[in-house]
């Protein structure tokens, strides 16, 4: 069974209320600790294979699979999760701009608050992404035809005289 496979067993198990807050009570603070690290160190190449970079950010290999899942829309280069291996070789290059808006998506707050995005995006930058995240979040609806208004249809004959009746 693939890491992939066995993260999603063990995350998205059936369980009681009570396991379900139990196991995210103690992943998140991990992935927390995880994104510190890494928005801290943002110079750092973060390169390895998965046995070996989960363990310097204190995850055991299944669990920082799921880690992976979450980041992975957020790299310049996705990768195969589900197909990662113990020994698989990855590179984390990290859009640090897709990676903010998609913690506004994930609407994973104590994420995007973290102090250490002071260093990467500026408070102007961060407005400027949660506008456009805000934004794209905004239905518009279509202009609503008049009922003597052309029908939409092509026929040539008034909106009320044609599919307003149908």
């Amino acid at each position: 069974m693939s890491l992939f496979e066995q993260w999603s067993e063990r995350a998205y198990a059936e369980r009681s209320e009570e396991e379900y807050n139990k196991f995210w009570h103690e992943y998140l603070p991990k992935e927390q600790s995880n994104y510190e690290y890494i928005l801290e160190n943002k110079e750092e190449a973060i390169e390895g294979s998965v046995a070996k970079l989960s363990e310097k950010l204190g995850m055991d290999p299944v669990t920082f699979t799921g880690f992976l899942d979450g980041i992975n829309t957020s790299l310049t280069e996705e990768l195969d999760i589900k197909n990662l291996t113990e020994e698989s070789n990855i590179k984390l290059s990290i859009d640090f701009e897709k990676l903010y808006y998609n913690m506004l998506d994930a609407k994973a707050d104590w994420l995007y608050n973290l102090p250490q995005w002071d260093n990467i995006l500026t408070d102007e930058r961060r407005k400027e992404i949660k506008k456009d995240f805000n934004r794209s979040r905004i239905v518009i609806n279509d202009k609503k035809i008049g009922r003597n208004e052309p029908c939409p249809c092509g026929s040539g004959k008034k909106y009320k005289k044609c599919c307003l009746n149908k």
